[in-house]
């Protein structure tokens, strides 16, 4: 694999795996690269939930907009340049605020194939 860079623009989204919402993903490197990683794009319509036990390490970084990440721990709040990291085995609840969010994420290993 060569040296590449992604623009949000070229993405092309598709609906979030095992939810109904307006939450959506969009994979730009993957297993079908032959990488150990995932990195994509996630785009958040206003006043989302995505309840989910995290299958894979998540590191999703907020370009856009606002999110909350809740567990039984704790709960941060992320804005644009913010990270938020979410560890295998984690139960979480992902908000959109009322400006929904436009992310970035990278996963290890591939996010799709722990879904599968």
């Amino acid at each position: 694999m060569k040296v590449r860079k992604f623009a949000i623009s070229e993405a092309s989204f598709e609906r979030s795996p095992g939810q109904d919402g307006e939450i959506f993903a969009a994979n730009v490197i993957d297993q079908r690269h032959g990488g150990p990683i995932t990195i994509g794009f996630g785009r958040y319509a206003p006043n989302q939930d995505l309840d989910e036990k995290i299958a894979v390490d998540d590191v999703m970084i907020v370009v856009e907009g606002k999110l909350s990440v809740s567990s039984d721990r704790a709960t941060v709040t992320a804005g644009p340049g913010e990270i938020v990291y979410m560890p295998k085995g984690e139960t979480v609840t992902i908000r959109s605020h009322e400006q929904g969010a436009v992310t970035a994420y990278v996963t290890y290993p591939h996010w799709q194939e722990a879904y599968e």
